[in-house]
């Protein structure tokens, strides 16, 4: 078996363990999908931040719990998350000022430290925030769609990639992404859609299939896209190694940082 054959092994054999138990910790609910939501946040700024700075300092491992609080401020604000969340941000800016100036270190590299710090916050944190507010404020289906236009989305491009791709989509950031496997991965995402509406959650109409289901497919790859584009940056192959076969936790869950918000403001503003 080589070494492709191998790792898609690894990643399928990965899948079926942990999907299970993701799929539970859902279905619960309350503490125990904010505590996953919070660990997962913590763990993508965390990953964010070894990319771009290469070591946690404190500053970082601060910034990484500030990514964790915010799905947590869903269940602990339940009445105004949002707001919440804002002036969390804003406390964070101005702390991050604070211990630059505190600091005494190298004046040139403040902003550049303060931006990265906010955006780990804002790029980990906020997903999976929209994502534990659909889950608590508009049901299970919701979350699972989430998931699921996700998921198919990079199940059908990587077999279509593999199978029938041909055309690189965009080599200078992720050199085996083809368009002919993007083209699969947006009809993966409607018809994993309308798999679930059929034999799972029969409340999610035809409608909602197509509209979310389209749109997550063009997000999605956005989300991919942007952390292939950030590890080229920094020369850097994975995020991290803690799920066999995938990588770190933002390897795993960069399209869905993406599309997590979108299935949020989908069902709760413009669904019609």
């Amino acid at each position: 078996m080589n070494e492709k054959n191998r790792n898609l092994v690894l990643r399928i054999v990965t899948s079926l363990v942990l999907l299970p138990l993701v799929i539970f910790v859902f279905w619960r609910g309350g503490a125990w999908i904010t505590t996953l939501l919070s660990w997962a946040a913590g763990m993508c700024a965390a990953e964010y931040y070894l990319i771009t700075q290469k070591r946690l300092t404190p500053f970082w491992i601060f910034g990484a719990a500030v990514a964790a609080l915010l799905p947590a401020l869903v269940l602990l604000a339940p009445r105004a998350p949002w707001e919440a969340a804002f002036w969390v941000v804003g406390a964070t800016f101005l702390a991050a000022w604070t211990w630059m100036l505190l600091s005494r270190g190298a004046h040139a590299d403040a902003p550049v430290k303060v931006g990265h710090l906010l955006t780990g916050v804002l790029y980990a944190g906020m997903g999976m925030a929209a994502l534990n507010a659909v889950r608590l404020n508009h049901g299970m289906t919701w979350a699972i769609a989430a998931l699921t236009v996700t998921w198919a989305n990079d199940t059908f491009a990587y077999f279509g990639g593999r199978f029938f791709g041909r055309h690189k989509l965009y080599p200078e950031v992720s050199p085996n992404k083809t368009w002919e496997g993007f083209i699969a991965g947006v009809l993966g995402s409607v018809v994993g859609l309308f798999i679930q509406a059929t034999f799972f959650t029969p409340d999610l109409r035809p409608v909602d299939c197509l509209l979310l289901g389209l749109a997550g497919g063009l997000l999605g790859p956005v989300g991919d896209l942007s952390e292939s584009m950030l590890k080229r940056a920094y020369q850097v192959k994975d995020s991290g190694t803690l799920i066999p076969g995938h990588g770190g936790v933002l390897d795993r869950l960069d399209a869905l940082l993406f599309n997590a918000p979108l299935v949020f403001l989908y069902v709760q503003f413009l669904r019609p």
